[in-house]
Parts: C-alpha cells; sequence; structure tokens
C-alpha cells in the first residue's frame, strides 16, 4: 500500500533537518495520545500508533486490569480499547504542526551545541541583530546566533553582564567576541529565565581571554608559542594590564606585543573601544614583578612579605598618585596581575633619605623588613606599617621606642 501524505510528510521533514524519522514519528505519538485523552474525555491514559507504512493513527485507551500493586498503588497490566475517533487525521494535522515544530527547534538547538560545545574559549566575529534592554543578538553565521547579555545586576542576580560599560552596538555592527558558554539541550540543570526562547551560545567582550586571543591574531610570536601572555587583569572599558614573558633569549616579548610605533597594541585598542591596554614583562622574582606590574610609576624599593604574600612598595613622593593611579586602578589591577596584596608608600612617609634609583627592590643584604615597624603581635605578625625617623617603631607603637 503506498505510503500516505502524512508519513511522505514526516521523512521529508526528517531528511532535510536531519532529524532520525522514527524519533519523529514516536514523538508525534506522544503528543496525539496527550490531545486525544483530552478531546475523547478518557477515563484511563491513552496510546496513539501511527502505522509506519500507511500512515493510518489507532487511538487506544489503557484500560487497568487486575489489582493495583500495594505499595505503589500502580497497575501493571492493560487492556487496550479501541476509541480511535471518525476525524483522528484532522486532529492529528493540528497537532503535527506543534510537534514537528518543536521537534525542529530542539534538534536546530542540539546540532548547535554539538558543533560549539568544543569551542568555548574561541575568537569569533559576529554582526549585530537586534539589541534588547537585557541583551543583544549576534549572528554569528547563516542560522547561528549568539545572545551578548548585559542584564542589570540588581534586578537581575542571576544574569550575566558581558558587555562593557563604554560600548553600545548598532545594527549591522561587526563585533569579535568569546564563547563563554553554550547551553545544552539535554541538561538537568535548572534553566535561565526564558532560555529556550534564547540563542544557545553565549558570548562576552568582557572576559579577560578575549585580549589574549585578540594579541594572538596581531602578534605572530605569540601565536607560535615564543611570547606568553602569563596573567592578565581587567577592568573591561577602561584598563586592562598584560604580563608576557619570552621563550627566547634575544626576543623582547613587551617591545613583540607593542610593536613597531604601537602598532599591534594599537590595533587591540581600537577592537576593545579605546581601553587603555599596559604590557608588562613578567619575572618569576615576585619584588621585580610588582615593580613592572605598577608601571608607568617608577619603583624605588619593594619589600616582600613571602608568609602573607603581602609586598610594600616604595616610590618617590611624585609618583604616589600615578602608582595608585585614579581611584586606585593601577595599583589594583597591579594586584590582580600579581596575585599579591600590594601596599604603596612615599618615601618620605617612611622616614628614609631614599633617592629615585629606578627599580631597586630588595637590600642587598637580603633583608625585605627595611623600614617596617619593629612590632610583632601575640599571633607572631609583623606590623606593617613604616617605622618613625630614628625609631624602630611607628607612631601607633611609638611608646615602645624607650623599652
Amino acid at each position: 500500500m503506498a505510503t500516505s501524505e502524512l508519513i511522505e510528510a514526516l521523512q521529508a521533514l526528517a531528511h532535510e533537518r536531519k532529524i532520525d524519522e522514527f524519533y519523529l514519528i514516536e514523538r508525534l505519538e506522544a503528543s496525539l495520545a496527550k490531545s486525544y485523552q483530552h478531546i475523547l474525555d478518557l477515563e484511563w491514559d491513552a496510546r496513539v500508533t501511527i502505522d509506519r507504512q500507511t500512515g493510518h493513527i489507532y487511538v487506544y485507551e489503557l484500560v487497568p486490569v487486575g489489582e493495583p500493586d500495594e505499595e505503589t498503588g500502580e497497575y501493571s497490566e492493560f487492556e487496550e480499547r479501541d476509541v480511535t475517533p471518525a476525524d483522528v487525521s484532522r486532529i492529528a494535522a493540528q497537532n503535527a504542526k506543534g510537534v514537528i515544530a518543536s521537534i525542529v527547534r530542539e534538534a536546530g538547538r542540539q546540532s548547535i551545541f554539538e558543533e560549539f560545545s568544543g569551542r568555548v574559549g574561541d575568537l569569533v566575529t559576529g554582526t549585530v541583530l537586534q539589541g534588547t534592554p537585557d541583551f543583544t543578538i549576534i549572528k554569528i553565521r547563516d542560522g547561528v546566533e549568539a545572545e551578548l547579555p548585559h542584564y542589570d545586576q540588581k534586578r537581575n542576580p542571576n544574569e550575566r553582564n558581558e558587555r562593557p560599560s563604554n560600548e553600545h552596538y548598532r545594527h549591522n555592527q561587526r563585533l569579535k567576541l568569546l564563547i563563554i558558554e553554550v547551553r545544552d539541550p539535554n541538561s538537568d540543570a535548572p534553566k535561565m529565565r526564558g532560555e529556550q526562547a534564547r540563542p544557545p551560545i553565549v558570548v562576552s567582550r568582557t572576559h579577560p581571554d578575549l585580549i589574549r586571543r585578540l594579541f594572538e591574531i596581531e602578534v605572530p610570536e605569540i601565536y607560535d608559542g615564543m611570547v606568553e601572555i602569563k596573567s592578565i587583569a581587567r577592568e573591561p572599558g577602561a584598563r586592562s594590564k598584560i604580563a608576557v614573558s619570552s621563550r627566547e633569549t634575544n626576543l623582547d616579548p613587551v617591545g613583540a606585543c607593542v610593536g613597531p610605533k604601537g602598532s599591534r597594541v594599537r590595533m587591540v585598542v581600537e577592537e576593545l573601544r579605546n581601553e587603555r591596554v599596559d604590557v608588562i614583562q613578567w619575572n618569576d622574582d615576585a619584588a621585580t614583578y610588582v615593580a613592572n606590574a605598577l608601571s608607568p610609576a617608577k619603583v624605588t624599593r619593594v619589600l616582600i612579605d613571602e608568609d602573607n604574600h603581602y609586598a610594600t612598595v616604595i616610590v618617590p613622593d611624585d609618583q604616589l598618585s600615578l602608582a595608585i593611579g585614579k581611584e586606585g586602578q593601577n595599583a589594583r589591577l597591579a594586584a590582580r596581575l600579581t596575585g599579591w596584596h600590594i601596599d604603596i608608600k612615599s618615601s618620605s612617609f617612611t622616614g628614609e633619605p631614599l633617592e629615585d634609583t629606578g627599580n631597586m627592590l630588595i637590600d642587598e643584604d637580603g633583608d625585605d623588613e627595611v623600614g617596617l615597624c619593629a612590632y610583632t603581635g601575640e599571633d607572631g605578625t609583623r606590623c606593617r606599617n613604616h617605622a618613625r625617623p630614628g625609631s624602630r617603631y611607628c607612631g601607633v607603637h611609638a611608646d615602645l621606642d624607650g623599652e
């Protein structure tokens, strides 16, 4: 017998969308069963079967047989009673539209997940399609869209904000973005608000790795592995610091990243909408590394407390504001970049006649506590204040000076 129009349509759709034909029919049968149970006002559950050859639809009511289980109260055996209505094909066609649309949507999301789940952390270029107050839709390629969320964190604390505060986008604008998540349609994790209506790919313009990927594009030495980005600290839209090191003894990593007349770093800055980027040289010596991280300020000395992971930085008086930065930004980024707690003091505050000798970091005898208060608490913690001129103690513990 010839295949019915319904089966032909399902087979064509399954082939076009690369969906399993039998899975599509099974989903349609399950949906029809729920619909017929409601339409026919059945007392018991319904089961629907679609003949794979003829396309004929049969509806059965599952009438329980015997006694229910004493523990669960559920029946284990059922008798199928044929309750197929006369207009079964019309109702099936109505249900098929919704079921097919749902399956196609789910299959599309699964296909995107399989393609992009292994690309988290990759840089992609997209085109702005449309924007809402909460997110921007980015077209990555035909049939694939991504979401750039910029939710108000006060109103939606569980959502993301991946857009720098200084950026606003227009239709058809091209952007470079970092893939940070691909939502799994089969995940058991709690769904985000409106997740099914949102693109499965989430991208970011604030993630620190965006800078890493941009430098890999602009600096061949980083892409080839001769220069390594050790650490990144970023305040999106305002300023960033990256620490680089070279695996080649004769290669200057900072110069390679900056490029001739600053051409390479300038391309990164332009892509980040004029976000300032400081490139500093990484060093395995903590004192040198901290001093470099506070660039462009000139550092006189760095005192390292290894036990508490604390770095006290002494700078000339005229470099204090530069070292701290506007609203503490330079010091804050340096601390994030190095992983050290940084305390910045001016040379006049220490009471020592220190001269600006560039990056003289630790005394030659290796004493990294020079100039600090000699007071030690009961728990063995050393006072972090600097001693007063002519004294071994700070102003707080000055009364111990005569003891």
